[in-house]
């Protein structure tokens, strides 16, 4: 079954690197409009010249998604230049791994609270696609964060908006779903440097993978695309863990 978006709208908030890019790429393959938006104006160019190969339209902004006027504003932005929004993805991290006030702010502000606000702006868009949204949480959310409090809290919170959300959109025919990655790596991503910076950590992690080792961002993205086309009509409420068997151990 070959899976396409053509002619769909999608927004990928936090999508210039590792899991947001390739989501971002997967759906620009697949024939959708695609806008992202980051902090780091370098990934976003980069990102942005590798969906506009795809030939669709492709819209980029920078945007901290720790700002709510902000994630509201690029949304409308993003909604005007691509005629519209069939697909929200929200894949923002304030990666609050402290267990501090800051650590705890960071994860409220952004990890739950730039997806909360993102789905307010572009709920009228939508409406009228009938389209749906995909959180971005973690394994985290799923089982105990002992070194990172603040990020397992919050993404446990995540999927359960996921299901409020979705019994509350249904009615008019939004679906809402949520993936948990495992531990993936990527170039200049978390993983490949505490395969340096601490690797037992690194190696306790691979070791607790029965795959035998950490995910790409391309598997998570394949997931994605799954659940943001009508292969997924049914599917809504849902958090499916991308994790390689990770929570198996």
């Amino acid at each position: 079954m070959k899976i396409e978006l053509q002619g769909k709208n999608a927004i990928v908030a936090g999508g210039s690197r590792g899991i947001g890019r390739s989501i971002a790429l997967a759906f620009a393959e697949a024939g959708a409009n695609v806008s992202i938006c980051a902090r780091g104006e370098e990934a976003l160019r980069a990102t942005e010249a590798e969906l506009k190969r795809f030939g669709h339209t492709v819209h980029c902004a920078t945007c901290d998604l720790g700002d709510g006027p902000a994630v509201t504003a690029y949304v409308n932005a993003a909604a005007q230049a691509l005629g519209g929004i069939d697909v929200l993805v929200n894949n923002a991290s304030g990666f609050g791994s402290s267990d501090d006030e800051a650590g705890w702010a960071a994860s409220i502000n952004i990890d739950l609270m730039a997806s909360v606000r993102a789905s307010y702006a572009a709920l009228a868009h939508l409406e009228k696609s009938k389209g749906s949204i995909l959180h971005i949480s973690s394994i985290s959310g799923l089982m105990a964060s002992a070194r990172t409090p603040p990020y397992g809290a919050v993404k446990a919170a995540l999927i359960q908006y996921t299901k409020t959300q979705a019994a509350q959109l249904a009615g008019k025919h939004i679906r809402v779903n949520c993936i948990a990655p495992g531990s993936i790596e990527f170039p200049g991503g978390s993983w490949e440097d505490r395969k340096t910076s601490n690797p037992k950590l690194y190696n306790a992690i691979l070791e607790s993978i029965r795959f035998g080792r950490l995910g790409t961002p391309e598997e998570v993205a394949n997931v994605a695309l799954f659940l943001a086309s009508d292969a997924a009509s049914w599917v809504t409420g849902q958090t499916i863990a991308v994790d390689g068997g990770q929570m198996l151990t």
